[in-house]
């Protein structure tokens, strides 16, 4: 069917390409593209012989100018933004200028300030929607599935969504005192950061894993989980009709945290630049580059995750509860992708709404979050592609 520019070639990019290979008739073509070419022809060199066609470019993705340069020359349906979150507005600039479908997984951070938010993109929106293409924010697991699955729950069962937790679980064991399971600069610089979560009209802030909960997960068992901020937050309070609070947890294990609390301390979480022999570095990009590459943890991980949603609100009057989630077996993704669980659940979904963007399935001009499009197709997708989900209509409820 047509074309894809797959920017980037980390864990997540590898599962995306994986699985876009795998849906040779919408991805006829594909093209990957990282500062390091040699990992994309190493990838090339696994996928090549199937009905896909792969090509593989070296490219500087801060670089506006070298992105429309590759885009022009290769011509894509679209851009598969699978890099940095520092470098989105550099490719949506290059989209625009090319004017070219764009996607990513993450909002845009600023590279020198911890703060994620959708301003930035947002801004173009009317620039997008007069060039005639579709930027495609968050697609995703959390932000992007869990969107979806807001807006099904949205769609499909109630007139008004009051509450929604978001509940990310990893029960993953890689056998490392620490490591973090995606990119080590992103995972600290979001879970350091002080917390927060939108509640009648207004964001409260908390200090970073100030609130904590225990909850029982499907599949899983109880696991302690901490309150953070995250991007859908800020898009759902938006699209969800009737909201009050909306609030994110995620799960970590006491020695995540001990070692985490351990390296703040000594100042190696830190963005600031130091000096060092002569050099300005950066502590947290010093300490991603000792880290295990989280692309590496694939055959060590065992375990499952779970994230879902849990919503309460009205349904013709009545209350309702509905909790939709999605379990994933890292070694099971291992076996299909050579990827573990956290790359799959994002790189899945990148997939499949680059798909919904090509085959016109998703046909709207401008720049959208995932839950402003029909999630039903998506939800089918989700089943087909290998993130099957679970209902619970009398789910276990977060205090």
């Amino acid at each position: 069917m047509g074309k894809a520019l797959i920017i980037g070639c980390g864990g997540v990019a590898s599962v995306a390409i994986h699985k876009c290979c795998q849906n040779s008739e919408v991805f006829k073509e594909i093209m990957i593209a990282s500062r390091t070419k040699s990992k994309c022809d190493d990838l090339k060199n696994k996928l090549d012989g199937g009905r896909t066609i792969i090509h593989t470019a070296q490219i500087d993705a801060d670089n506006t100018e070298e992105v429309i340069e590759l885009i022009n020359k290769f011509k894509p349906d679209i851009v598969m933004n699978l890099a940095l979150p520092y470098q989105d507005l550099a490719i949506m600039e290059a989209c625009l200028a090319t004017k070219t479908n764009y996607l990513d997984t993450a909002n845009y951070e600023p590279l020198d300030t911890a703060k994620f938010e959708y301003k930035w993109q947002w801004d173009y929106r009317e620039k997008f929607e007069k060039a005639g293409i579709t930027a495609l924010l968050g697609s995703g697991f959390d932000p992007g599935v869990t969107s979806v699955f807001s807006a099904y729950a949205q769609k499909h069962y109630f007139d008004e969504i009051n509450y929604i937790d978001i509940l990310d679980a990893n029960a993953g064991d890689h056998g490392y005192p620490f490591a973090t399971n995606f990119n080590p600069e992103i995972n600290i610089r979001e879970v350091s950061a002080k917390g927060s979560y939108w509640e009648d009209g207004r964001w409260i802030e908390t200090e970073p894993m100030e609130i904590k909960r225990v909850y029982n997960f499907p599949q899983i068992g109880e696991k302690d989980m901490y309150l953070l901020h995250h991007e859908e937050l800020e898009s759902l309070a938006l699209n969800i009709k009737g909201i009050k609070r909306i609030r994110f947890f995620m799960t970590f294990g006491q020695s995540y945290l001990t070692h985490l609390k351990c390296l703040e301390n000594v100042g190696m979480t830190s963005i600031e630049p130091i000096e060092y022999q002569g050099m300005k570095i950066v502590p947290l990009q010093f300490l991603k580059a000792v880290l295990p590459d989280p692309a590496s943890l694939g055959p060590r991980t065992k375990g499952k995750t779970n994230i879902g949603c849990i919503f309460q609100g009205k349904k013709d009057g009545k209350d309702v509860k509905y909790y939709v989630y999605n379990v994933c077996d890292h070694e099971e993704c291992y076996r299909e992708v050579g990827s573990q669980a956290i790359s799959y659940t994002t790189g899945v979904p990148a997939m499949i709404g680059a798909m919904m963007i090509m085959n016109g399935t998703w046909n709207k001009k401008g720049v959208f979050n995932m839950e402003e499009f029909d999630p039903d197709p998506f939800m089918d997708a989700l089943n087909e592609w290998g993130l099957p989900w679970i209902e619970d209509f009398d789910p276990l409820l977060v205090d």
